[in-house]
């Protein structure tokens, strides 16, 4: 039986390069980065390094970059501590009906702190409209919060074009980007882009757990939410995990070689896939297509099967799915997103979320469509009515 791991949105398998290196730092080069002997000194190395490439991927400045302990904590940094650092200019904040939790609930938040959030709905692909962000933006409003992909259904915002709008209409409304889904699988150039803010985590892109990083543009009003020893510069307190940033930066930097061809061949399969979907009975592809969806997301819904179900049927035979975001609960919920791009309501509680990496094949494709093939007739026979 084959083993076929197309989870990948929710986490990535680590390369060997980045194990050996945290391996290193872990056995070797242990030292903590604030002590000033030869131990710290080389620890420190690994930080000024990871910090370079990144640098060098995005074309920011080095002093831009802050690591913390991965997607959330940088997305609630962003607009927890830009929010209440500009809370005199206003406190009106723009975010969209389709977001991670680590936006959405560090909204519901700051609502409860007396700021006004407004939420811009998508429409059936997951787009925003540009007009209604444009005439949502006002002279109070003093961020904009937007994922550059969608966790779930793969369409890609256009954020380059939002940014040029929002400016337009108020120069000083900051912008944040969650570019976890993102980063990794697209060129970013937040300045080339208009992004203030821009939130990366390692796992998704063959990293590890429990480290990431946040984008601040120089001279950007932001309050630290982690106070302490006062490392990285003040913004983000805690001796730094050493190993977990070399991962990081070896990770981005092995990603972003030879780039383009990667992702071309990942469109190519998502493509395939895509298509030997749309041939099995009773299947919806959820989301944008084309050049508008990212290339390693595939959102599929399957009439009168309920998607546990089918996640457990195939995880019997090796394939590793999931059911939707894999970062909210281990119990699934009725997405959010599923309902505001308007999905059948029969249908919100029948849909997989199909992610792949760059060393997805061809070859597990067939065997999971394969799988399907089998699984989707039989499933609906047993089906309860």
């Amino acid at each position: 039986m084959m083993e076929v791991y197309f989870d990948n949105s929710a986490t990535t398998r680590c390369t060997k390069g980045v194990v050996d290196l945290m391996q290193q730092v872990l056995l070797e080069d242990y030292g903590n980065p604030s002590s000033l002997h030869m131990r710290g000194v080389v620890a420190e190395k690994y930080i000024k390094t990871a910090t370079e490439q990144i640098a060098k991927i995005l074309k920011v400045a080095e002093k831009e970059i802050y690591f913390t302990s991965g997607g959330t904590e940088s997305n609630n940094l962003a607009i927890i501590g830009t929010a209440f650092a500009n809370q005199r200019a206003g406190k009106h904040l723009i975010t969209t009906s389709i977001e991670h939790a680590s936006v959405y609930n560090p909204m519901i938040f700051l609502e409860e702190q007396g700021f006004e959030v407004t939420y811009l709905p998508v429409d059936g692909s997951g787009m925003i409209s540009l007009e209604a962000l444009a005439e949502a933006v006002r002279e109070d409003t003093i961020l904009v919060s937007l994922m550059h992909v969608n966790n779930e259904i793969g369409t890609i915002e256009p954020i380059e074009e939002a940014a040029k709008l929002i400016h337009e209409k108020n120069p000083k409304t900051l912008i944040h980007v969650d570019a976890i889904q993102s980063f990794g699988k697209l060129r970013i150039y937040p300045k080339r882009m208009g992004i203030d803010l821009l939130s990366v985590s390692a796992h998704k892109i063959h990293g590890p757990k429990g480290i990431g990083f946040l984008y601040v543009k120089d001279k950007t009003k932001i309050k630290p939410l982690i106070h302490g020893g006062g490392q990285q510069k003040n913004m983000r307190s805690g001796t730094e995990n050493v190993a977990g940033i070399a991962g990081l930066g070896a990770a981005a930097t092995e990603l972003y070689e030879d780039f383009d061809a990667k992702i071309e061949r990942l469109y190519e399969l998502r493509e395939y896939l895509v298509k030997g979907m749309c041939a099995l009975e009773g299947t919806t592809v959820n989301g944008a297509t084309g050049s508008q969806a990212a290339p390693h997301i595939v959102s599929v819904s399957f009439d009168k099967i309920r998607a546990e179900v089918l996640l457990h049927a195939l995880e019997e035979r090796g394939v590793y799915v999931s059911t939707g975001s894999a970062c909210s609960s281990n119990h699934p919920a009725i997405s959010g997103t599923l309902k505001a791009i308007g999905v059948k309501e029969e249908l919100l509680d029948a849909t997989v979320r199909f992610s792949l990496s760059v060393d997805s094949t061809k070859e597990e494709a067939d065997y999971v469509l394969a799988q399907l093939a089998e699984l989707l007739p039989m499933l609906r026979r047993f089906r309860r009515h």
